[in-house]
């Protein structure tokens, strides 16, 4: 099936880890032109050593940034433009609340998972989409997770940060459809990433137990008996960000391997 991505500018937010990173090989290998944005200068220089390896003759740009400043998150996106010459499509994935147990929450550790969550994407997509806006057209697609959907007890503060994403996608979606551009969302349940392991302390810590065991029961408790890879994700952004899936435009997909079954 063509994609149609050849030649298509795309930015990827955490695109040095995880996720984000398999969305930067997947797009470079439908032969578009990527730019990838995160926290770590050395994250981002091990990812361009992993893309080159793969991808010897695409020339991916990299930016540092701190999304959750907003000023920051605008220069980002200022030079991931320049760069590429536009953005056709930005893929947002970067940003994660700490996981923390409800007996250690507190007033600030919900404004944080705020901040690490919620405005990592905003200041990222209000710049973006606007210019999209202005083009006359592109795609967003923002992985969110199953946390604003099914409340975790380690992961309410970031759950609630994920469910305004989700009002968020829709909405927007709804606000610049008519300009031509396409806004969705991705839920994926726990995938093997190294930000999953945060997840696992906190996990391990709330049950009395040890890492291990909490991997042990994370792969139990899924619907397919295992957690998701991170290229599974990507390839279902692929397929959102696409001509494919041209009148897709609003949608939430939860991606969890039919872990938690139910009809919306």
């Amino acid at each position: 099936m063509d994609m149609e991505l050849s030649g298509k500018r795309v930015l990827i937010t955490g695109g040095s880890r995880g996720i984000g990173l398999a969305c930067a090989q997947a797009f470079l290998r439908e032969g578009a032109k990527v730019a990838i944005v995160g926290r770590s200068e050395a994250n981002l220089t091990a990812a361009l050593t992993t893309l080159a390896g793969k991808f010897p003759d695409a020339a991916p740009v990299t930016a540092a940034a701190d999304l959750t400043d907003a000023n920051s998150a605008a220069r980002a996106v200022d030079a991931a433009w320049s760069a590429l010459g536009g953005i056709d499509i930005l893929v947002t994935s970067a940003g994660a609340a700490r996981r923390t147990p409800p007996a250690d929450l507190t007033p600030q550790a919900w404004r944080d998972a705020m901040d690490a969550k919620y405005f990592s994407y905003i200041n990222v997509i209000d710049p973006v989409i606007k210019r999209m806006g202005r083009g006359g057209g592109g795609a967003i697609v923002n992985i969110v997770g199953m946390g604003g959907k099914v409340p975790s007890p380690t992961h309410l503060p970031g759950g609630a940060a994920n469910a305004a994403l989700m009002l968020a996608s829709a909405g927007l979606a709804n606000a610049y459809g008519r300009l031509g551009v396409r806004v969705n969302a991705l839920n994926p349940s726990a995938t093997s990433t190294d930000r999953l392991n945060q997840g696992l302390e906190a996990e391990a810590k709330l049950a009395g137990t040890t890492v291990e065991e909490a991997l042990r029961k994370a792969n139990d408790r899924t619907g397919l008996g295992r957690l998701a890879k991170p290229e599974e994700i990507a390839d279902a952004v692929l397929f959102l960000a696409s001509a494919r899936a041209s009148y897709i435009s609003g949608a939430i997909l939860s991606i969890d391997g039919a872990t938690t079954p139910f009809v919306v």
